[in-house]
């Protein structure tokens, strides 16, 4: 890997800006360059959100992405603004609990997930991000799984403990979908 780009994109309050910080926090575990950089509409909760998220062996020249590697959809208006830019040959990782259309590109690799289904099933309906965040890493390989239960740890410790298990578990849970 040279420099993999990622965007994670759905609607404020659905968490796609903290699964790019963790996936960027195990990139850094790993001893990458990292650059992350989020982007909302000014509605907050219930507007468009999403990250971008690059993963580097060398330094990260821009961490602006016109068209990413890979894209994480959890809702359908994300899927038909970033499946058109994305290059060939990426993964492109679908909530398919709420979006009800399948990619319509034949050079991608789609993964459609439940992640709604999952997250409520584990009595985790917020953890979807992770759900999600746990099917990419499990699908792309860009960083281990290792390294995000170690950020996802760092990240939910001290006043922020009592939600780590149900995250760690949303987090298998995702990877096990693919």
């Amino acid at each position: 890997m040279t420099s993999t780009s990622v965007i994670f994109a759905g609607f404020g309050g659905q968490g796609v800006l903290m699964a790019g910080k963790l996936l960027a926090e195990a990139g850094l575990l790993e001893g990458k360059n990292v650059a992350w950089i989020p982007s909302y509409g000014p509605e907050m909760r219930g507007g468009t959100a999403n990250c971008t998220v690059v993963l580097s062996d060398e330094i990260v020249g821009s961490p602006i992405v016109p068209d990413p590697d890979h894209i994480v959809v959890l809702n359908r208006p994300s899927l038909d603004k970033f499946e058109p830019a994305m290059k060939p040959g990426g993964h492109c990782v679908v909530n398919s609990a709420l979006i009800d259309r399948k990619v319509e590109r034949t050079d991608i690799l789609p993964t459609y997930v439940e992640g709604n289904t999952i997250a409520t099933e584990i009595e985790n309906p917020r953890g979807l991000n992770i759900v999600m965040l746990g099917a990419f890493v499990k699908k792309s390989g860009l960083v281990s799984l290792d390294s995000v239960k170690e950020a996802l740890h760092h990240v939910f410790s001290g006043a922020k403990e009592r939600f780590y298990e149900g995250n760690l578990k949303a987090l298998e849970k995702g990877a096990e979908a693919v």
